[in-house]
C-alpha cells in the first residue's frame, strides 16, 4: 500500500486500522515522543510519535521563529515538506491556514504516522502523502509550490541535490520561500542563484536558513 507512487486519502481508513491491530495485539511501542502544534488553529495540539534513527523532529523554538517569518505568506500557501518525518514542519503550515502540503518520506512507518496525525486534527482532505525518495517525487511533481521545506537527515549530504533539482525541475512559484534546515557542522547549503537569503539563525546544534526565489 505505500510502495506506489502516491498514498491515496481513500488508503488512510486502512493505514489507520493496521495502526489499530499493531496496538491490539501488543505491539504498541512503549516509548513514545511527543509532537505539539505551536500556533494557528490546533495551537498546542499535542501528538505522538515512535522515535526512529534519523527521525528529529524540528524543535518548538526553531518552528516559532520561522513561522514568525512566513506569517505573512503561510495562509493559502501550496506547501511541500520533503524529509518529512514526523510532519512537524508541514503540518504547523496547514495549523496556520496553508492551503495544501505534499508530505514526502521514503519511510512507510513515517508516513503512517503522518496519516495518523491528519487523521486526528481533520486535516486529511488538505494533504496528500507520498512514499517516495525526495528525489523521485520532485521528479515526477507537477504543481508549483508557494513554500518548501528542507530537512533531511543531518550528515548525509542531502541537501545540495534536492535544491539542484527543485530548481531545474521548475518546481517553484515566483516569490516561492525555501527553508533549509542543517547541522552547524555541516556546510552551507549550496542553493541555486535565485535563491536570495532572506533569513538565517542558528539554534544549539542547528542552522536553519530562509531562502526566497527571486525572478
Amino acid at each position: 500500500m505505500l510502495t506506489g507512487e502516491r498514498l491515496q486519502k481513500d488508503d488512510y481508513p486502512n493505514i489507520l486500522a493496521q495502526s489499530d491491530e499493531m496496538a491490539r495485539s501488543g505491539n504498541r511501542p512503549k516509548h513514545l515522543s511527543t509532537l505539539r502544534i505551536i500556533g494557528g488553529q490546533w495551537r498546542g495540539r499535542k501528538l505522538t510519535f515512535t522515535p526512529a534513527p534519523g527521525l528529529r523532529p524540528t524543535s518548538d523554538r526553531v518552528r516559532e521563529t520561522l513561522f514568525n517569518w512566513l506569517s505573512p505568506c503561510v495562509h493559502g500557501a501550496r506547501c511541500l515538506d520533503l524529509f518529512a518525518g514526523s510532519g512537524a514542519l508541514g503540518l504547523e503550515a496547514l495549523s496556520r491556514g496553508a492551503a495544501s502540503c505534499d508530505f514526502v518520506d521514503s519511510s512507510a512507518a513515517a508516513l503512517r504516522q503522518i496519516v495518523q496525525h491528519l487523521q486526528a486534527v481533520g486535516a486529511t482532505d488538505l494533504a496528500r502523502c507520498h512514499p517516495l525518495p525526495a528525489a523521485t517525487f520532485v521528479e515526477s511533481a507537477q504543481s508549483p509550490f508557494d513554500i518548501v521545506f528542507i530537512d533531511p537527515p543531518f550528515g548525509k549530504g542531502l541537501v545540495d541535490p534536492v535544491c539542484a533539482q527543485l530548481a531545474d525541475r521548475e518546481l517553484l512559484a515566483d516569490g516561492c520561500f525555501i527553508y533549509v534546515e542543517t547541522a552547524v557542522r555541516d556546510p552551507q547549503p549550496n542553493v541555486p542563484l535565485n535563491w536570495l537569503p532572506h533569513r538565517e539563525k542558528v539554534a544549539g546544534e542547528v542552522a536553519y536558513r530562509l531562502y526566497v526565489k527571486g525572478g
